[in-house]
């Protein structure tokens, strides 16, 4: 694994200068940079970064401050992966304060109108910002991407006549990286009712497999649409009238999109499942294997109650 090189900003400011405190770390936090502790921060090494770097001491030494900026292959106590890991935490938690407040723009029950054209825009400058910093790649971006395109979406394409399973099989589906509960549930359902010899791939963005039938990924048919969540959109294209999906559906809906529409809870048991086996290492092909016993089960139980019991 090659190493990576890392720019360590090393500062100290005057007690009492409170507003410069402050204004340093206004700066810091646009320029992307994590603390590593009270008053070092640090950014990949990059010309552009360094430069940042540099302009940003200059303000603080002209403001009574101290600064040394240090360029470094290593960072004694810390591992570049878990470094990489503070810049993917930091990202995380800056898109999961975005997707709160896209998700209050949704249709709602107290809700009724679709969010204006103005309130995606500040949506999408804000998510900009903070993708022009997010250095690694943060799997969250593609999340916000997702609430997005759904902001943003008429729901024409729900209008589009029914698919036929038969023009499906055999298929190689993609989706992203580390599968959660709408991703592993739509690709049980696909294989399960739509595709049985269905393949699933991984990647971040559909180039990686041209040839492939993307699935929970922005821009894509398959995906989110209006109010719908991936699942959903699915059942509704290939017309799956089955009462134990219809359960199903809500139960992902309710853990996807988060917008409690079907009041059920049986999601956050799962998401929080999916994400533990990630935690625990496990590949994205062994996570979708696991999760489809979840939802197979899942079905089994709706299945039966909402059957009716046979005539003797």
């Amino acid at each position: 694994m090659t190493n990576r090189s890392w720019l360590l900003l090393l500062y100290s400011v005057p007690s009492q200068s409170g507003a410069l405190r402050l204004s340093l770390w206004r700066q810091l936090k646009r320029l992307g940079a994590v603390s590593l502790k009270t008053s070092a921060s640090v950014l990949p090494d990059r010309p552009e970064l360094y430069e940042g770097f540099q302009w940003l001491g200059q303000s603080v030494r002209e403001k009574g401050g101290n600064v040394t900026l240090v360029r470094a292959n290593d960072v004694d106590g810390i591992s570049d992966d878990e470094l990489v890991a503070m810049f993917q935490q930091a990202r995380a938690a800056e898109y999961e304060e975005i997707i709160k407040d896209a998700r209050l723009l949704l249709p709602s029950k107290s809700r009724k109108t679709p969010a204006s054209p103005e309130e995606v825009e500040k949506i999408a400058v804000r998510f900009m910002a903070v993708r022009q910093v997010d250095f690694f790649d943060c799997p969250k971006a593609a999340d916000v991407e997702m609430l997005l395109n759904r902001l943003s979406n008429d729901s024409a394409s729900m209008k589009a006549k029914p698919l036929s399973t038969k023009d499906y099989q055999k298929r190689t589906w993609l989706t992203r990286p580390r599968p959660e509960v709408d991703r592993v549930g739509s690709a049980w359902l696909i294989q399960r009712f739509i595709d049985p010899k269905a393949a699933f791939v991984f990647a971040p963005e559909v180039s990686v497999h041209p040839d492939a039938l993307p699935y929970d990924m922005v821009g894509v048919e398959f995906g989110h649409h209006g109010d719908d969540c991936t699942f959903e959109t699915l059942i509704k294209r290939f017309s799956l009238n089955d009462a134990g999906l219809k359960k199903i559906a809500a139960i992902i809906h309710d853990a996807d999109l988060g917008d409690g529409r079907h009041g059920t809870h049986e999601g956050a048991g799962l998401l929080t499942v999916f994400r533990g086996w990630a935690q625990m290492g496990w590949s994205d092909h062994d996570i979708l294997t696991r999760g489809f016993d979840c939802f197979e089960a899942l079905h089994r139980h709706f299945s039966t109650r909402t059957s009716k019991p046979s005539k003797k």
